[in-house]
């Protein structure tokens, strides 16, 4: 990130959160479980309702930045082993396998990354990719191909999860080395990304067949007053700092709406209304 020649995402986060605190504003740190869009009787203005566990919040505009969840493998041992011996960050866990052997699956450039992130603490790493080729960047691809400590499988899939406590083997769907079974210690699984738009769905924002949000160069998505950034868009090139960008331009496009709705609210004195009850 611009400013830092070496910081972790959890460091600059709390760097963020300092400086939010040099204004007011209101934290609350609650999961939302639903929300609706309601159209208010004065000038017609939408209102999104978030609601909690605990309570509601009323809110003229909306801004998701949901980010992603890690693909799982479709294994049922893969839930079994979940951190406790399948991984899906290496920065995070992969000090845990100084000297072991360890296998990544995927064949994209998340993976290549990820390989090189372990080789220089395990023994011995194996890349598994289903695909006939890997896919990357260039220069990433020639030092995992150079790398003697790196075995590249490619053309395969991994069937099945191997042990009893621990983490044994795996077996893939072709034989490698007269063998369908590979002996390791772990493994990291680099096969994408799931964004977290199901939120967004239930008001109508427009997904594309990723379920990524829909946005414009403001960052709005197909319903006024509602903006997304970060890894839940559908923007191909997905950083930190691309994010900040994103939600940048949503925070700025979300107060011109708030700030042109505002100008344009009729005031309706409730007399009005045969019901002496409407606010």
């Amino acid at each position: 990130y611009p400013g830092f020649k070496s910081i972790s995402g959890f460091e600059l986060f709390l760097k963020f959160k300092e400086h939010a605190k040099e204004y007011e504003f209101t934290e609350k740190a609650e999961q939302i479980i639903s929300i609706e869009r309601q159209e208010s009787w004065h000038g017609g203005q939408v209102i999104f309702i978030l609601k909690t566990k605990k309570e509601k919040f009323n809110a003229k505009s909306v801004l998701f930045a949901t980010g992603s969840k890690y693909r799982k493998l479709p294994l049922s041992e893969a839930q079994k082993f979940e951190h406790r011996g399948v991984h899906y960050c290496a920065l995070c866990d992969g000090f845990a396998y100084k000297n072991k052997t360890v296998a990544v699956v995927g064949g994209g450039d998340a993976a290549v990354r990820e390989t090189l992130e372990l080789v220089g603490l395990a023994k011995k790493v194996y890349l598994i990719a289903r695909g006939e080729q890997l896919k990357g960047e260039a220069v990433n691809l020639q030092k995992v191909r150079e790398n003697s400590k790196i075995e590249i499988i490619l053309s395969a899939n991994l069937v099945k999860i191997l042990g009893n406590d621990k983490i044994e083997a795996i077996e893939i769907d072709r034989p490698y080395q007269n063998s369908n079974q590979i002996i390791l210690d772990g493994i990291f699984v680099a096969i994408g990304h799931e964004p977290n738009s199901a939120l967004a769905e239930q008001i109508g924002v427009k997904l594309n067949q990723k379920k990524e949000i829909i946005i414009d160069r403001y960052s709005q998505t197909n319903i006024a007053g509602v903006y997304a950034a970060g890894d839940v868009v559908d923007s191909e090139f997905k950083q930190l700092i691309t994010g900040c960008a994103e939600a940048v331009r949503a925070v700025y496009a979300a107060f011109e709406h708030i700030t042109h709705n505002m100008e344009h609210v009729l005031c309706v004195p409730c007399s009005m209304f045969h019901d002496n009850n409407s606010h």
